[in-house]
């Protein structure tokens, strides 16, 4: 179930910006649980590794991948102006998160945690 292709797919022009989404998933669920949660919203999951996961959206891409410590890294793309969006979506599927916004020449702009 954490794998779907179906789904949209990110806009091409989020595609010229650079990495600005981090976050971390303290004591939350794997990865797969994630990606399985945001699949069930309506977004595509692919696998990129043995326990990491792309997640997409018109509006946002990032990969979950998990740490050594039962945490979740987070690391993307997010259309800033939907950064509100994307924090109200993990608060809704019980997600509890850090996520950091970066501007094009990488200062942070925006932190939000649950």
């Amino acid at each position: 179930m954490d794998i779907s292709h179906q789904g949209p797919r990110l806009d091409p022009v989020l595609l010229e910006i650079t990495n600005n989404v981090c976050g971390l998933m303290r004591s939350g669920p794997h990865a797969s649980s994630v990606a399985e949660r945001l699949v069930r919203a309506g977004w595509r999951s692919k696998s990129t590794s043995w326990h990491a996961y792309e997640l997409e959206a018109t509006w946002c891409q990032f990969e979950v991948e998990p740490t050594t410590d039962s945490a979740v890294l987070l690391n993307g793309v997010v259309d800033p102006v939907r950064f509100d969006d994307l924090a109200a979506l993990l608060t809704r599927l019980r997600l509890p998160f850090d996520l950091e916004l970066y501007d094009e020449e990488g200062a942070l702009t925006r932190e939000i945690q649950s």
